[in-house]
Formats: C-alpha cells, structure tokens, sequence
C-alpha cells in the first residue's frame, strides 16, 4: 500500500514537471527556411519566447531591430516583441504590449497582422475585466477595442471570434447597470431606475436580463403615475414581443389585458433567437459556481452572454431622466450661448473710452 501511494506521488510530480517545462507553441513562426543572421536571430527569440523566457527574448529581438532595420522580418520582430508582453501578463506586460501592438497597427495597417494585434489589445482588457459589481473601467475599454477592430479591419477573419467577446463584454457592463438600476428600484427612487433599465433595454438588447429589466421598467414608470402610465404600457408590451419565452412573459400580458392595452404578438425573430440561445445553454457546473465567489473575473456574467445576435455598435452614453422637465428658454430670457462674429465698424475702438478704466459706480447708503 505504501510502494503504491509513493509511486502515485512520483508520477503526480513527474505530471507537474512536464506541464512546468512544456513548451507553448508561438502563433506566427516564419515558415522560410533560410541561414540568414537576421533568422537566426528571430528563431532564437522565438524559442526563447517558447519556453517562458521573454527577457531573453525580447533583448535578442531588439537586437535584430537595431541590427538588421531593413530585414524583411522587421514587422515579424516587432509583432513578436509585443507578444513576449502578452505572454507575460501581468499589469505592466499588458501596458506594454498594448503600447506595442498599436504601434504595430501604425507603421504596418494593410499587413493582415494587423488584425490580429487589434484583437490582441481587446483581449488585454477583456483578460483583466473584473466581476459586474467593481470597476469596470477595463470592461468598457475591451468594448471599445473589439468594436475598433470589427470598424478597422470588417473581412478579418478575428471578426466572429471578437463578436463574441464583445457579447460577453456587454453583457458584463450591461449587469453593472441593472445592479444599479435595481438599487434605486428597491430604494423607492423610481426615475433613476427607470433611467438606467430604460437605457439597458434601448442598448443591450442582448442582455441576459433584459426581460426582468423591462419588466421593472414597467412597474417603475406605473409607480410614478398616470402621467408615464403609456411609458409602463410600452415595457410591458416589448416585454410580450421581443422576449416571448420569458418566465416574465404571461404576467406581462396579464399585465395588459389588466390596464385594457393592446397585446403584441411575439416577434418570431425573437422567438428563434431566445429558441437558439436556450439549445445551446452551458449550465455551469458545481465547482465552477463555487470557486466563482474567489475569483475577481465576471465568469458567471460571461457564461449568461448571448451566444448570437448583433452586439451593440456605439457606447451606451447616460441620459436625462424622464422625471427632468424639459423647459425651453422663453423669449427675453438671457441665454449663455457664446457667438463669434466679424465687426464691421472699428471706429469705437477708437472713440469710446476704455471699459477697463471705468471705476463701477459706488452703492448708494440707504436712508
């Protein structure tokens, strides 16, 4: 009994060396078999690279920069340069690579590369995203960078791949919104949820639980009174239409018949969009859930993501709340836009004394 559990520890430490000292195969080798100094070096970086040792790669790489500045492997260096950054992770690697990868994009747009270092700089925001309830400055800029490579590079072959990223992006900084939106939902303070369902549901169409957000939306804009009762009708009612397969669903058209409002018919191409996303539902399993407390990345809220549909195009941007009048100047009032104009008649400069010598008149004593 004892051999054997002494022979299960030594093959669990071989297992653990092996995985240590495998080597990851890099993306991009050149394929041309030359003895050219410049190859050389590069097949040394690219090795060295291979087996975790980025210093070493990254000097051997300046080197055939600083070298050879007319090889024709000077867009491959510079491209394998920003990937030892990205291999290496961490906060400054990834400021690093990012830094990198866009001066790749600069001095080389057409090269098909291109692309591919465009999606590298998604995925360093999208690697550091943290959970729905923290700051999600990385989440919005991974948005940014994968809708600049779906804009920039539209035939990439990364498009699909950075498509779903972007869902999954979205659907993070769409939960963001709905905790805070909920929030004020169960504090009573029913336009500033409105303002943030409201604007969930007009630009994460995608999001997981934009049917709980409209059906929220609607009872907020209820809650407020008969003066946005056709704003809950139309929450209510997109809530029928777009997301017919809702546990939500039948309450919301109850809902309706309640208040004598018209009841939609479902979208069909709603319908075989909710069809589609639940055939091809990953629950997540037992250990995953509970490991998910510890960890800092948003894995419940990416696994929940769309898995089709058209992502968001633009940024969501925050709007004014409904409960805000909107008023008009009236007509005498003073308005604080500024305007330049050319002056046609110079001669006052000359003529009228100067404003900045006239001493303000003093305020009379009162009687």
């Amino acid at each position: 009994m004892i051999r054997l559990r002494t022979l299960l520890i030594l093959a669990l430490v071989a297992f653990l060396l092996v995985g240590c000292f495998r080597r990851k195969k890099y993306d991009n080798p050149i394929e041309e078999d030359t003895s050219q100094p410049d190859k050389v070096l590069y097949d040394k970086a690219i090795a060295d690279m291979e087996r975790g040792r980025y210093r070493i790669a990254r000097l051997t790489l300046q080197t055939l920069i600083n070298t050879y500045d007319t090889s024709e492997f000077m867009a491959k260096a510079k491209l394998a340069l920003a990937d030892s950054w990205f291999r290496e992770g961490g906060g400054h690697g990834f400021a690093q690579a990012e830094a990198e990868y866009k001066d790749f994009i600069l001095f080389y747009p057409t090269m098909e590369e291109a692309a591919e270092a465009q999606s590298r700089v998604c995925m360093i925001h999208y690697n550091q995203m943290q959970k729905p309830d923290r700051d999600p400055v990385h989440a919005l800029r991974a948005d940014e960078e994968c809708r600049q490579l779906m804009v920039q590079f539209p035939n990439s072959k990364f498009v699909p791949e950075m498509e779903q990223r972007l869902r999954e992006i979205q659907e993070v900084i769409a939960e963001n919104e709905y905790r805070v939106g909920d929030y004020y939902f169960r504090k009573g303070s029913y336009p500033a949820s409105t303002n943030r369902m409201g604007a969930i549901v007009a630009h994460y169409p995608l999001y997981s639980q934009s049917d709980e957000a409209l059906w929220k939306l609607g009872e907020a804009y209820e809650k407020m009174g008969p003066r946005f009762a056709s704003r809950s009708t139309e929450a209510f009612q997109r809530l029928v239409r777009d997301y017919p397969l809702s546990p939500l669903a039948d309450e919301a058209r109850q809902r309706l018949e309640d208040m004598e409002q018209d009841v939609p018919e479902p979208d069909p191409v709603a319908l075989a969009r909710m069809e589609y996303e639940m055939e091809n539902y990953k629950e997540p399993g037992r250990m995953s859930t509970f490991w998910g407390v510890f960890r800092g990345r948003p894995e419940g809220a990416i696994n929940e993501a769309a898995k089709s549909g058209t992502p968001a195009t633009t940024l969501m941007r925050p709007s004014i709340p409904v409960s805000v009048p909107g008023q008009a100047p009236a007509a005498g009032d003073v308005s604080a836009d500024v305007t330049v104009s050319t002056v046609g008649d110079s001669s006052a400069l000359d003529e009228q004394p100067d404003a900045r010598r006239v001493q303000p008149s003093k305020p009379q004593p009162e009687q």
